[in-house]
């Protein structure tokens, strides 16, 4: 991964120590957890996140950035690019877009400035052929940052999440795609 991507207003940069504490703490907010089946996770398991994220780089090449609002901000959240193997994924193996920032930082165009810096990445410098991006269909600001991507949907591709239980109100998801 290059050691940052820059946009008008953002700075994706590779994740540092002191990130660990201010992004357990987005991932503790409720209204990040809100289209999550999982309880939010606790600092371990955020500290874990972002060394799997540091370790998937390492691997692959690219993973989620962390994001800084420079001058106002060290970390607003993350977005970034990670790979998708699981059997369970009708649609995998893929490539999946992410992000989640702290809501304070929601409604200003944020996650699709740094969304559109990062699909450019992943389609244009790494050479992906395909990138996707899925929730649940009720999550309508993640759904308008996939559209705002130009990224398409096609109904039939809608799934059942693997990794929610069978009748759960949040096992069924939207699929959305971006090709170059």
């Amino acid at each position: 991964m290059p050691v940052a991507l820059r946009t008008p207003r953002l700075l994706l940069r590779e994740w540092r120590d002191d990130d660990r504490e201010p992004f357990a703490a987005i991932c503790a907010e409720p209204e990040v957890r809100r289209h999550y089946y999982r309880p939010p996770a606790d600092r371990a398991a955020s500290d874990a996140w972002i060394d799997r994220m540091r370790a998937h780089n390492d691997e692959h090449g690219f993973a989620y950035w962390a994001v800084e609002l420079p001058g106002l901000a060290p970390l607003i959240g993350a977005v970034g690019l990670s790979r998708v193997r699981s059997a369970g994924f009708p649609f995998a193996p893929a490539v999946e877009i992410g992000w989640r920032l702290a809501p304070r930082y929601w409604d200003r165009g944020y996650a699709t400035e740094a969304a559109r810096a990062v699909l450019d990445d992943g389609l244009g410098r790494l050479g992906l052929g395909e990138i996707v991006a899925f929730t649940l269909p009720l999550n309508v600001r993640s759904r308008r940052v996939m559209e705002r991507l130009g990224m398409t949907r096609d109904p039939a591709d809608d799934f059942a999440h693997p990794g929610v239980p069978e009748g759960h109100e949040m096992r069924r998801h939207v699929l959305y795609r971006a090709r170059p």
